[in-house]
């Protein structure tokens, strides 16, 4: 097992539609998709899909749906280790001018408790703050092994000052930030006193404001995708993270500044495609996003 990663797996149906009906009303879509879906499950995918192939504990309902999901992550040779739910998860998403809203149906009643996996060589671990027990059970282990623990913070979860104790790279989301009452700057604070040695804020089209390994604070920005080209943002920030996991597997020894870089590129392409299948990135595809637009964002 080179890395593992763990979260909640959703079927993700994304709808592009001009018009949103309501009561009565009917409409047909100008175009959609139909991919997995999920925080630390999409990124799982991109790491893959660039190179790195993780493990994933996720949950896995027996049902079409979940044997959809299972052949997805089949074509990717992603091996699964499912926990067990009734149902699986559902997701549609409306993208619209450079947003998107989401309607979820969520099964998280999980039938066994998580399994105890052979980490044997493991090198990263990342989470996404689904399965509780599961997420600290093994970033404690990891922690205490020395393999680095990253967190995907996208929102406030019943353990999440418990888990960032054991937390090497934590990226929250604005989100987070709001719930927990912390401006942006505050919320860095806070990872630093967790113990977090690398923290950032991802405040979408204004990029990244994070503290790197030596605890300076700066902005990444985000690459400047025209509006014309910004199809669906839903996913990115999955594969924002999906893609700094690889760049770090790939060169273990890199800055964090350079293994961010790279996955903002990896989001740049994403926000250009409609549903997660479609926006993974290629090691090919985010070089060509810097060499369109990094050149505009450096300066």
């Amino acid at each position: 097992m080179d890395a593992l990663f763990i979260g909640q797996t959703y079927i993700d149906v994304t709808l592009l539609a001009g018009h949103i009906p309501e009561g009565d009303d009917k409409a047909v879509a100008d175009d959609y998709a139909v991919s997995f879906g999920g925080n630390a499950v999409t990124a799982a995918f991109a790491c893959a899909k660039l190179g790195v192939i993780p493990d994933l504990l996720t949950s896995v309902a027996d049902d079409w749906l979940g044997r959809m999901f299972l052949d997805m992550a089949a074509k990717y040779q992603i091996p699964v280790h499912g926990r067990k739910v009734r149902r699986s998860s559902l997701s549609f998403i409306l993208p619209r001018d450079g947003k998107r809203s989401i309607l979820r149906a969520r099964d998280d009643d999980y039938l066994h408790p998580y399994p105890h996996l052979n980490t044997n060589g493991i090198r990263a671990l990342h989470l996404d703050g689904h399965q509780a027990d599961a997420a600290l059970h093994y970033a404690k282990f990891c922690r205490s092994e020395g393999v680095l623990t990253s967190l995907d913070g996208g929102g406030l979860r019943s353990n999440t000052h418990e888990l960032l104790g054991h937390i090497d790279i934590a990226m929250v989301a604005e989100r987070l930030c709001e719930q927990m009452s912390l401006s942006p700057t505050d919320m860095l604070d806070y990872l630093r006193s967790r113990g977090c040695r690398i923290g950032g804020v991802t405040e979408g089209e204004r990029g990244l404001l994070w503290y790197d390994e030596e605890g300076r604070v700066s902005r990444l920005p985000a690459l400047p995708v025209p509006p014309d080209r910004i199809v669906d943002t839903s996913g990115a920030g999955d594969i924002f993270h999906g893609a700094y996991m690889a760049s770090y597997l790939m060169r273990p020894d890199g800055r964090w500044v350079d293994h961010l870089t790279f996955a903002r590129a990896a989001s740049a392409y994403k926000i250009q495609h409609l549903g997660n299948e479609a926006g993974l990135p290629s090691l090919s595809d985010v070089r060509r996003m810097k060499e369109i637009y990094g050149h505009a964002a450096a300066n």
